[in-house]
């Protein structure tokens, strides 16, 4: 299986522009694949899992890793959630009081990395 194409930057930006003042379901998802591929850069590791379905899912935060099965730690939000937190419009701890992010496991809370553009 071909690994799959980063997304360039100056496209991801684009696409986060234009997802925040559209419901272009294109950009959403360009732009959801951007900001979990910016928080693997900046976060590096495997130890949680970031899961923005339908469109993205990425491994990052140094810590222990996993290779096989669920993750012991996951956290999943839908696109408009992640597309606010990574953009600084909803602060973690807002989001996660809010029940707009599902975290469970060790090293979820995001705060620390956020926003990411």
């Amino acid at each position: 299986m071909p690994a799959r194409r980063r997304v360039p930057v100056a496209e991801g930006r684009a696409a986060v522009a234009r997802a925040l003042e559209t419901d272009a379901p294109a950009d959403l998802k360009t732009a959801c694949r951007y900001l979990c591929e910016e928080l693997a850069a900046r976060a590096p590791g495997r130890s949680v899992e970031v899961r923005v379905p339908p469109y993205a899912a990425v491994q990052a935060v140094e810590g222990p890793r996993h290779t096989r099965g669920t993750p012991p730690a996951v956290i999943e939000t839908d696109p408009r959630t992640w597309l606010a937190l990574a953009t600084g419009r909803l602060q973690w701890a807002d989001a996660v009081a809010q029940g707009q992010v599902d975290a469970s496991g060790e090293r979820t809370d995001l705060g620390a990395y956020l926003p990411l553009v």
